[in-house]
């Protein structure tokens, strides 16, 4: 199973920024990436042609979509849809980020219903859980993933390829802040989130990637993906610059 290193750049970069970024990312990172490491971008919907046409032919790097709605087409004023993603060259789609559920109101049930779409649509799909700080401090935080996994994957298809579907880690009080989950925190949290998949999926959800996010940076990623059951991260501010992300990448 390869690592997934992805980026979310958020609400950053206009295009020329972005294929910059993506170009010098490419230069610093791609001939030294290890064979079990894979790159994902996920810059806003302007960039990502530009993103990926700077990726273009690159083995192991790949771009995807921030967000898509949950219909094909039709009259959804600022919405973008999975296939719309795809024309792109995007492959991938982004559910359940902390800032959709906390800042833009998604419940659960609609990130389960964006996380079976996106992959009836043919995107692989990372759905984000993850507590906030109140939770935490309440003891909730395995009822908290339960239920944002049981939920947000309760339409995926059984035989769904494990390769398709991967879940992140985001502990909603690390993100942004500077504050990172201590080791035994991650540890706790991805093999609990392990055992869920297992009770839905059996033993293929073995095979899924099980990324952590919040206040990665290139000096505490190898510590972080060194950790059981952590096959990758998703990083923010620190993977908006080609230099930074790309120690991220090969660390």
């Amino acid at each position: 199973m390869k690592k997934l290193m992805a980026a979310n750049w958020k609400m950053y970069k206009t295009w020329d920024e972005a294929r910059s970024t993506a170009e010098e990312l490419v230069a610093l990172a791609a001939e030294k990436l290890p064979a079990d490491r894979e790159v994902l971008v996920f810059p806003p919907f302007t960039a990502l042609k530009a993103v990926g046409d700077a990726f273009g032919p690159v083995t192991g790097f790949s771009a995807g979509g921030q967000d898509y709605y949950i219909q094909e087409e039709g009259a959804f004023t600022g919405e973008i849809a999975p296939n719309m993603l795809k024309d792109t060259g995007a492959s991938y789609g982004l559910t359940g980020h902390s800032e959709r559920r906390h800042v833009l109101g998604e419940d659960d049930e609609y990130v389960g219903a964006k996380t079976a779409y996106g992959l009836k649509e043919g995107l692989k799909v990372i759905l984000c859980i993850g507590e906030l700080i109140e939770e935490r401090k309440a003891g909730r935080v395995q009822e908290v993933l339960e239920r944002q996994l049981r939920v947000g994957l309760k339409d995926v298809p059984g035989d769904i390829d494990p390769e398709r579907l991967s879940v992140a880690y985001e502990p909603v009080w690390a993100i942004g802040t500077g504050e990172v989950a201590g080791p035994a925190e991650i540890v706790e949290a991805h093999n609990f989130t392990r055992k869920i998949l297992v009770s839905i999926f059996g033993d293929k959800a073995n095979e899924m990637r099980i990324l952590y996010g919040g206040s990665v940076k290139p000096g505490n990623c190898a510590e972080i993906i060194a950790l059981d059951n952590v096959d990758g991260v998703l990083v923010g501010g620190a993977s908006l610059q080609g230099q930074s992300f790309s120690e991220i990448v090969l660390a």
